[in-house]
C-alpha cells in the first residue's frame, strides 16, 4: 500500500507539457498590408498600457509554473507587431532563461532591431518571420533573417502566396540559406485562386505548401487543442484555439490540470496553420518534430541543408 501511494504522488509530481498561444490587447502594426485587418487599427496609449500590464501578469503566471512541475512552451502571435514594443523584447529574454520553459517563440514581421537578442537563451527562442513586400525591402528583412542565422537563433521566414508576391517568393527563397524553412501561406479568400502550374512551382520552393493549401475537415476529430495546447487571451481567459469561441477557463482562477481534457473539434473545418497542426491524426508531429510551434520541418531543423 506504501508503494502504491508513493506511485501516486510521484505521478502527480511529474512534469507535464504545455503549450500555449497568447495574445493581448494589442492590435495595432507599424506595416499596412491591404490583407490584413490589423494594419488599419492604431492602439490609445490606454490599450497599449493595458497590453504591457497584461503581457506581464502573464509572465509571473508563467514563472509560478516551474512550482506546479509544469514544462511550457509559449507562442506569441499578437494582432499586430509585438517586438516593436519592449515588453515583448523583455518577456521573450525572460522567459527564454527559465527553466521550465522549452520553448518561446513569436510571430513577427522582423522590423525592429535586433542588438536585444544577444540576451536571449538561443537553445530555446525562435521567430516565424513574415516577409511583407511592398511594406519592407527584401534587402532589410534577409539582413535581419541573416543577423538570427548568424547568432544561431532558429527562425522560419515566409510570405502570404499573393499572385503578385510570386517573384518576391522567388528571389528570397534564392537569398536565404537553403537550411532556412521558406513557407508560402496559401492565399484562400478566393476560391480555386491558383493554377495547377502555379501550385507546382510553390511547391518546389515550399515542400510543404500542398498542406496550407487545403482545409481540414475537423468537426468530432481529435486535437491537442484544449487538451495541452491552449490559445490565452490578456485578461487570461482560455480557449480551445482561435477560431473555437468557447471559454475552457481562466489561468489566473483554476490550474491547468482543471482547465485540460480531451475536446474533439467543435469546429466544421480547420485551415490554418496554428490550428491543423495540433490534430493528432495528420502527419504534423512528423513533419515539424520540435519546432513545430515556430513552423520549422525536422529536416531543415536537423539536416542542416536540403537538397
Amino acid at each position: 500500500m506504501k508503494g502504491a501511494v508513493e506511485m501516486d504522488r510521484h505521478a502527480e509530481q511529474q512534469e507535464i507539457s504545455f503549450s500555449f498561444y497568447y495574445r493581448g490587447s494589442l492590435s495595432s502594426c507599424n506595416y499596412a498590408c491591404p490583407y490584413c485587418p490589423f494594419s488599419k487599427t492604431v492602439d490609445s496609449r490606454e490599450t497599449l498600457q493595458r497590453d504591457r500590464q497584461q503581457l506581464e501578469r502573464f509572465v509571473g503566471w508563467v514563472r509560478e509554473q516551474e512550482r506546479e512541475g509544469h514544462r511550457l512552451s509559449i507562442f506569441f502571435n499578437p494582432y499586430g507587431e509585438g517586438l516593436v514594443h519592449g515588453w515583448y523584447r523583455r518577456a521573450m529574454i525572460e522567459l527564454s532563461h527559465l527553466p521550465h520553459i522549452d520553448k518561446v517563440a513569436i510571430q513577427t514581421n522582423l522590423s525592429v532591431k535586433l542588438d536585444w537578442t544577444a540576451e536571449l537563451d538561443r537553445s530555446k527562442a525562435a521567430f516565424w518571420a513574415t516577409y511583407h513586400p511592398g511594406q519592407t525591402s527584401e534587402e532589410f528583412f534577409v539582413r535581419q533573417g541573416m543577423q538570427l542565422y548568424e547568432q544561431g537563433i532558429a527562425f522560419s521566414a515566409g510570405v502570404v502566396g499573393l499572385r503578385e508576391a510570386f517573384p518576391a517568393i522567388r528571389s528570397l527563397r534564392a537569398r536565404l540559406p537553403e537550411n532556412v524553412y521558406l513557407w508560402i501561406n496559401a492565399f484562400k479568400d478566393r476560391p480555386a485562386y491558383y493554377q495547377p502550374e502555379e501550385i507546382a512551382e510553390l511547391q518546389r520552393i515550399d515542400p510543404y505548401f500542398e498542406y496550407n493549401l487545403r482545409d481540414y475537415d475537423s468537426l468530432g476529430q481529435s486535437c491537442l487543442a484544449g487538451q495541452n495546447v491552449f490559445y490565452v487571451q490578456g485578461n487570461g481567459m482560455v480557449k480551445r484555439c482561435y477560431q473555437d469561441k468557447r471559454v475552457l477557463g481562466n489561468i489566473y482562477r483554476r490550474s491547468l490540470r482543471e482547465i485540460s481534457g480531451i475536446r474533439p473539434c467543435g469546429m466544421k473545418i480547420c485551415g490554418c496553420y496554428i490550428g491543423y497542426i495540433h490534430m493528432p491524426d495528420q502527419p504534423f508531429a512528423d513533419i515539424y518534430g520540435q519546432r513545430i510551434l515556430e513552423r520549422i520541418p525536422a529536416d531543415y531543423a536537423l539536416s542542416g541543408s536540403r537538397g
